[in-house]
């Protein structure tokens, strides 16, 4: 499979109409996602993936760093998206350093073979934006691009829950979610702690994206959440000590 890298030359439209003007302004100047793997049928397969499913994306594949960093068009703004294949993160960590050093601004999204902490810790350390085990699927991938695009970190569900066991046990309370959302809102709960994106939870709720929006925004409110990576965090949190009932 060809992928020429004239796709540089094409602008990436905004990869969800649900982002705010400021995040899409950031997203229209991000000209394309590159995947970086070594293993030739798996990156062909990924960018095929990705062209179908998401068509405005512009999408290109490298079999490696050194590739990559000779083909690459210098004036052009990326999300990266580096595959670490078989290896653990800490066998490719100098390499996956030099990868950020190189991108500069351009965010850089390991995919891991293992949903591990330690192998997230890891890519952080070297820093990458957001670590995504090997078993998420393309609309994971996608969603981590976009957040990396303004600045937010992506975590699947196993991903929190490697976390929230890694944590120490505190009595202090946990959130009651159903005591203070709506039962549509506890719809929009439950998919938005699965990471789904807007256009996904109002095709699955048959609700309007700017309808679930605003349901996010009071979510967000309610949670006291930041974001809604944080809110996510939040209602998974609840779910694990038991005190949320969302099914």
């Amino acid at each position: 499979m060809n992928h020429s890298t004239d796709s540089f030359s094409k602008s990436l439209n905004t990869l969800g109409s649900d982002l705010p003007a400021t995040a899409a302004v950031r997203l229209s100047e991000r000209r394309a996602l590159v995947m970086i793997d070594p293993r030739t049928l798996e990156r062909e397969c990924l960018v095929r993936c990705v062209e179908l499913a998401h068509p405005s994306i512009q999408i290109v594949g490298f079999g490696s760093f050194e590739e990559w960093r000779s083909r690459r068009d210098h004036h052009t703004h990326q999300v990266i998206l580096y595959s670490t294949g078989n290896r653990s993160v800490s066998e490719v960590s100098r390499e996956v350093a030099a990868l950020v050093t190189e991108a500069g601004t351009s965010p850089v999204v390991v995919i891991g073979a293992a949903n591990d902490l330690r192998e997230m810790i890891a890519a952080f350390d070297c820093g990458a934006r957001s670590y995504l085990p090997s078993s998420v699927g393309i609309d994971d991938i996608v969603e981590a691009s976009r957040l990396a695009t303004f600045d937010g970190i992506f975590l699947p569900t196993a991903s929190l829950t490697a976390l929230r066991g890694a944590l120490p046990d505190r009595a202090e309370p946990q959130i009651a979610v159903d005591e203070h959302l709506t039962e549509r809102q506890r719809a929009v709960c439950d998919a938005l702690r699965r990471g789904k994106s807007n256009k996904i939870i109002a095709g699955e709720l048959n609700l309007c994206e700017s309808t679930v929006k605003v349901h996010i925004r009071n979510i967000m409110k309610k949670l006291g959440a930041k974001n809604r990576t944080e809110a996510a965090f939040k209602l998974n949190s609840s779910m694990f000590a038991g005190e949320g009932r969302l099914s």
